[in-house]
């Protein structure tokens, strides 16, 4: 094993590691930083390390770029429209009692498709005092499940910001990261929400604040629950279709002028396009909201696209220089002769990046630079896949205090630092060793 390229990787991330948690230096600059180190250290040429910033940003961009910016646009539209209120007031008035702690996990599952973390939670958060209000149980009964519902979602099924940029990186079909995400995420949520959540609401007794911090719009005013989830389910079943069509299992059903089309209906920008048509017109021209609040909205939800945006394509030239100086094959080798399975590799670099530095997004993208080098070419779509949902699994784990979530969380629940280490903390954990779990059940029925 080539000393010096090692060399040039641990140093890299140790430099990476000490601008985000020593410096505070934003992570897309910190990338950017440690790639060059990298490059330094490996003995590219200046003019090479140059090239291969421009190659790594580009390559990542062109996607990437096109689908969180879509996604955020469509997201933003359906927040406004009160379409995540909702669905939630549908789901706990189809439960009793018993089922609301399905119902918001449920309700978080669905809604962090379009919607961003931090949003959706606290777009919803009223709906879990309000049943605490009611039960006189305990608040984590019903946060737990929701926050459960949320995370995973929001780290595992397109078209969040998260797991496509990782499958960008790793150059993963949506399609099959979606299928996986969804089979890997069910069980996921019902351990990490609605049955931890009944354990841990039994030690910890927490009860709602006295004022609610966000007004919901009124019963009377929502959209159809028929129409969100339509809405919603349009871009994930066209790009899934996509996949499926495209795949041998589709052999002699379709001829090749329909998959032709099928390629570019199902394709995430042309989904995505659709459903932003579909909800700028039935949850905004037809409920009278005028053109120019719209494009307000919109434009608005551009902000936090932007750093992911940015943030993906600084990962992606961390990839590109990892190739180009021919670290990844180096480390590809030698976890062959280890034995160590990629998939293990993926898990423990996001998780050792999530707990060093806090962002599940950062440690995605930085385990995803990192693994992409060691794939092969032989390395199917369902493998990649399998890899989005690994490193997403890693990176979900042990929110703590240098994790923006952990304090949203301790402070719209009113937990104090311990309590929150106890459930939040917790379910996290749990959330990301099953939904790992699940990756390794499901690649031995591929493998």
């Amino acid at each position: 094993m080539d000393s010096s390229l090692l060399l040039a990787i641990l140093a890299g991330i140790i430099v990476l590691l000490f601008l985000i948690l020593k410096l505070r230096i934003q992570a897309f600059l910190s990338l950017l930083i440690a790639s060059i180190v990298v490059g330094i250290l490996a003995g590219m040429s200046p003019p090479l390390i140059i090239e291969t910033i421009q190659t790594g940003m580009g390559s990542t961009l062109g996607f990437v770029a096109v689908v969180v910016g879509l996604g955020a646009m469509f997201g933003a539209i359906l927040e406004h429209s009160g379409g995540a209120e909702a669905v939630a007031v549908f789901l706990l008035k189809k439960t009793n009692s018993k089922g609301a702690t399905w119902a918001l996990m449920l309700t978080g599952f669905f809604i962090a498709i379009p919607v961003f973390f931090d949003v959706a939670f606290i777009i919803l958060v009223p709906l879990i005092y309000s049943l605490q209000r009611k039960s006189k149980k305990s608040l984590l009964l019903y946060g737990i499940p929701l926050l459960a519902g949320l995370a995973i979602t929001h780290a595992f099924i397109p078209p969040t910001p998260g797991p496509v940029a990782v499958a960008d990186i790793l150059k993963a079909d949506l399609g099959w990261v979606i299928l996986f995400g969804f089979i890997a995420g069910i069980p996921t949520a019902i351990v990490s929400g609605p049955l931890f959540g009944k354990y841990i609401a039994k030690r910890i007794f927490i009860e709602a604040p006295e004022e609610i911090s966000h007004e919901p719009i009124p019963e009377t005013q929502l959209p159809s629950v028929g129409v969100i989830l339509g809405i919603i389910g349009l871009p994930i079943a066209l790009i899934v279709c996509n996949t499926l069509l495209s795949s041998p299992l589709a052999n002699g059903w379709v001829s090749e002028t329909g998959a032709a089309w099928m390629k570019m209906i199902g394709h995430p920008f042309s989904a995505l396009i659709l459903a932003n048509l579909l909800a700028w017109y039935i949850l905004g021209i037809r409920k009278r909201v005028s053109k120019e609040t719209l494009l307000n909205i919109t434009t608005r939800s551009m902000a936090p696209a932007g750093i992911i945006i940015l943030l993906t394509g600084a990962g992606g030239v961390f990839k590109q220089m990892l190739i180009n100086t021919g670290a990844g094959d180096m480390l590809a080798a030698y976890f062959a002769e280890l034995g160590l399975s990629t998939l293990f590799f993926a898990f423990i670099v996001a998780a050792l990046v999530r707990i060093l530095q806090g962002s599940a997004t950062v440690a995605m993208i930085t385990a995803a630079g990192v693994t992409a080098p060691l794939l092969l070419g032989s390395t199917g779509e369902m493998e990649k896949a399998l890899l989005v949902i690994a490193i997403a699994s890693g990176a979900s784990i042990l929110s703590h205090v240098n994790d923006s979530g952990f304090w949203l969380v301790s402070k719209y629940l009113g937990l104090t630092e311990k309590q929150t280490f106890r459930s939040f903390s917790v379910m996290t954990t749990i959330l990301a060793l099953t939904g790992f779990s699940m990756v390794l059940i499901l690649a031995m029925f591929i493998g």
